[in-house]
């Protein structure tokens, strides 16, 4: 059937005819293994097309020479081998009708030599990227002509693998660092006028075009104004595109506006939570017009709307919907299928990129099927067996995944909440304003149960009669924590909690000291609160670095507000005890490192030391259940149904989820929900 969405139709670049304007701009999810993209990364691609995405930009990006060691996993698309690898792929989705290219780079002074083959990093002048660390070497004349032949050799790497076409990156890597007055500082033919800075960028393309003829695909994702005072301007990027399109080298530009030079500065280049939605589309679209060239652009475009506006007002040939098909990889099938409010919604919270910079793989913070395609599915599939009652307890992300999963397999669900509505911890992290965006999380769940006729009765405290008067066969308790005070050496009953703060049953004092041994979000949001209240604000940690669970995109608005509202950081340090001082406290401060026993005078003292388990329940329930709340981890880490019986003559099958087990966060909940309900 044919349809009048503007984001179906289909669009055709040179020879290739792209299904719909849909498309995930190339990014690096840290899959690989070795630099190869192996199962797991194939998998993760298959999935996008198996939700008929139109165009599946892979890798970003992927390395064309030994001296750009791999940043965060990238592939390494100078070695032969990749050829396999990256053919299976390719040749998997073209089944499903997706069209397929990869991102390739030279990463220049955006990577360390401490690694790989310990060569050195190079860039156009030695000038440090604070992000990366690394004192870059200046490149000479045999390091670019060995550069940009390695360009045209794994350009061709990639032609062979079948891909339908290749993207150059350059904004914040080599080639662009030629282009940017703030990285470019040579004195030779290769800075001054625009004609200089570009000689090595023709180099390149003509290096490619050499390997892989006039007929493949080859677009560019650059840069076009890095707003910065001392890089590369609005005009002279405008005009660079328009260079590249008369030169003929290029068959499309992906535009990107900003510099990534730092946390700061990337964060407006990939906006994260409570950032505006499609900051740079409208810069997109009028390099669009100045070049009349086909423009590609992602930047924050999390919904089917703007998506569609995009494409509706020419601002794009092609949307970018990137780390929205990290939440839900079916968006284009379920568009087509009218099924727009299914879609599981992408909350910004940037879980997935503050993982990878972090040194991990990318995992959406609430859909943790993905990367995970091997064992974890997409699309619960409804059980062969019997219909079973399925009793949960507690609504908070884990508890209604558990009811969502549940209700697709087919059985009967209820769900006990003992707040008003459902929710849990999400609730109370959404409550900051630039956090808002989280809600969608629940909101999305209760949707899909109240489609699935999943009963959630809120306003109930739940107890080991109340659940075994429903004769349930299955019982999850997912009743989350309590926070945790227990830590100190006296006077836990004097510290308030950031959960205190949070929800606004304590107003923050005059002069509060925040003692945060957690590292994560609830700390540095609960700071945030108490800094914007104007209160004159320390945060203590025994970390050797501030906020160690938070990446640096999440970072960065935190670090802004601690900036302006003037709040001392103190790290290395260790909250001992609490008393009181007449109408005060008096908090006394240690450190790992010596015997130092120092005290404070506060008015306040604020602490965030995780949640402990409310599991009474779950111990009231646990010696009348068949498995006896044992899980088999065997099964549990291959995806495997859970099937221990310890108790034959049990009544129910008792597991618990997230923070009733151990002080976790929201993904650990919803995982631990799905792969224990998914074949239950």
């Amino acid at each position: 059937m044919t349809s009048n969405d503007v984001l179906l139709q289909p669009y055709t670049l040179k020879h290739l005819t792209i299904k719909n304007r849909i498309m995930s701009s190339a990014h690096e999810p840290a899959y690989s293994e070795d630099g190869m993209p192996k199962d797991r990364y194939r998998l993760y691609h298959l999935e996008k097309a198996r939700g008929g995405i139109g165009l599946n930009m892979t890798a970003g990006s992927a390395i064309v020479s030994p001296d750009s060691p791999a940043a965060f996993g990238n592939l390494h698309a100078y070695k032969d081998e990749i050829v396999p690898w990256l053919k299976s792929m390719v040749d998997d989705c073209h089944e499903l009708g997706t069209a397929m290219m990869i991102q390739l780079t030279h990463l220049g002074r955006r990577t360390n030599w401490n690694k790989a083959d310990w060569l050195p990093v190079l860039a156009p002048s030695p000038v440090r990227e604070p992000a990366h660390r690394a004192f870059p070497k200046q490149a000479e004349d045999w390091d670019l002509e060995r550069i940009a032949g390695d360009y045209g050799r794994a350009a061709a790497r990639m032609q062979a693998a079948g891909m339908d076409g290749i993207e150059i990156e350059a904004y914040g890597h080599l080639m662009d660092g030629f282009w940017s007055p703030a990285t470019n500082k040579r004195d030779d033919d290769l800075n001054g006028s625009l004609e200089n800075r570009l000689k090595f960028t023709h180099r390149v393309l003509a290096s490619i075009r050499d390997a892989v003829g006039p007929d493949f695909i080859v677009g560019v994702r650059m840069v076009a104004d890095e707003n910065w005072d001392k890089g590369l301007s609005r005009d002279e990027g405008v005009r660079i595109a328009q260079i590249l399109v008369a030169a003929g080298q290029v068959d499309f530009l992906n535009i990107i506006r900003g510099h990534i030079e730092t946390d700061a500065a990337l964060s407006e280049v990939i906006p994260v939570m409570g950032m505006a939605s499609a900051p740079h589309l409208d810069f997109a679209g009028e390099v669009r017009s100045a070049t009349r060239f086909p423009v590609f652009h992602a930047a924050k475009i999390s919904d089917v709307a703007t998506a569609r506006h995009a494409i509706a007002e020419g601002k794009v040939d092609m949307v970018g919907m990137t780390r929205a098909h990290i939440a839900d990889p079916h968006i284009a099938a379920k568009v087509a299928a009218g099924q727009e409010d299914d879609i599981r919604p992408c909350v910004g919270a940037t879980y997935c990129l503050d993982r990878i910079y972090e040194g991990h793989e990318a995992l959406c913070i609430h859909n943790p099927a993905t990367g995970r395609e091997a064992t974890m599915p997409h699309t619960v599939l409804a059980s062969r067996s019997l219909k079973q009652k399925c009793v949960i307890v507690g609504a908070g992300p884990g508890g209604l995944e558990a009811a969502r999963v549940l209700g697709l397999r087919g059985h009967e669900v209820v769900v006990f909440e003992a707040a008003d509505n459902p929710g849990g911890q999400v609730l109370l992290a959404a409550q900051s304003k630039r956090r808002r965006e989280l809600v969608g999380i629940i909101d999305w769940r209760v949707a899909q149960c109240e489609k699935l006729d999943v009963s959630i009765r809120t306003n109930t405290w739940a107890e080991a009669p109340d659940v075994l008067a429903e004769n349930p066969d299955i019982v999850i308790i997912a009743t989350g924590g309590m926070p945790n005070t227990e830590f100190l050496e006296a006077g836990d009953d004097l510290a308030v909690t950031t959960w205190d703060i949070i929800s606004g049953a304590v107003k923050p004092a005059e002069n509060v000291l925040l003692f945060d041994d957690n590292g994560g979000q609830a700390g540095l949001q609960c700071a945030e609160f108490i800094a914007e209240a104007g209160s004159k604000l320390e945060i203590v940690t025994p970390e050797r670095f501030f906020a160690p669970d938070v990446g640096g995109l999440n970072h960065v608005p935190y670090a802004r507000c601690f900036q302006q509202h003037d709040v001392t950081i103190t790290i290395n340090h260790r909250l001992n005890s609490i008393r009181r001082d007449g109408n005060g406290l008096v908090a006394v401060i240690g450190s790992d490192y010596s015997d130092l026993a120092r005290e404070q005078s506060i008015d306040q003292v604020v602490v965030e030391h995780g949640t402990l388990p409310l599991d009474d329940l779950y111990f009231d329930l646990k010696d009348n259940a068949v498995n006896q709340g044992a899980v088999d981890y065997d099964a549990l880490i291959v995806g495997k149904p859970q099937t221990l019986v310890s108790n034959p003559d049990g009544a129910y099958r008792l597991l618990r989820i997230g923070d009733a087990v151990a002080s976790r966060n929201i993904h650990a909940a919803i995982y631990d929900a799905l792969r224990l309900c998914k074949d239950l």
